[in-house]
């Protein structure tokens, strides 16, 4: 179980740390309200996770339940989609195209930039299809939905570590001009992190179908 979870953290922790819509929303908030702002839109990102890691623990165990084949569709869908992650981050790092993190417009209270983190999270697709590729990594590995489930907690604290280092960062604005600076090499990191994990998913998933 410890090594799946390692594994699995890994390419999480690379999901959050790459840009996306959870990042642009730190970041953004961060900028133009400064760091409480920003700290409680990470709040709210990571309720968010908890939500996610209980629908995906649950509702992915009822699924296979009923149809035990469907870890396989499941394994070759979610190592595709983190594939086409991979693919994605490099194509923008060989590109070089600039950062789309700018300051929010709209000043917020505490709980609407508790509220924008969390409905950013649950509305994220980037978020939908990385829960669903873990659980059915953990799944694929022996483990329970109780087991599953455990994970949730690792993952939302490890998101509430990375967004708010962010929110902490991008608060004094000296990490939009290093974000900028190092675009590239940060996409191509994160290019790296998906396609280790899309690949063992789409490999296992293969190797399945054929036996």
């Amino acid at each position: 179980m410890l090594e799946a979870y390692l594994l699995t953290l890994l390419g999480v922790i690379a999901a959050q740390a790459s840009p996306g819509p959870n990042l642009i929303a730190v970041a953004s908030v961060s900028l133009a309200q400064g760091r409480r702002a920003g700290l409680c839109v990470v709040a709210g990102v990571s309720s968010g996770m908890l939500v996610w890691s209980l629908a995906t623990a649950y509702g992915l165990a009822t699924v296979l339940e009923w149809f035990p084949h469907s870890l396989t569709a499941m394994r070759i869908v979610g190592g595709s989609y983190l594939l086409w992650l991979a693919f994605k981050g490099l194509r923008a790092a060989i590109a070089g195209k600039p950062g789309s993190i700018k300051a929010a417009k709209r000043p917020l209270t505490s709980r609407q930039a508790w509220l924008r983190g969390f409905l950013v999270l649950l509305t994220n697709p980037k978020a939908v299809m990385m829960w669903a590729a873990v659980a059915t990594f953990l799944f694929g590995a022996g483990l329970t939905p109780a087991q599953v489930l455990a994970f949730g907690p690792v993952g939302a604290l490890s998101g509430l570590i990375i967004y708010g280092s962010y929110g902490l960062l991008f608060s004094t604005g000296f990490a939009t001009r290093g974000y900028h600076r190092f675009a590239r090499w940060i996409e191509t990191a994160f290019a790296a992190a998906f396609g280790a994990l899309g690949g063992r998913l789409l490999v296992d998933g293969i190797r399945e179908m054929r036996s």
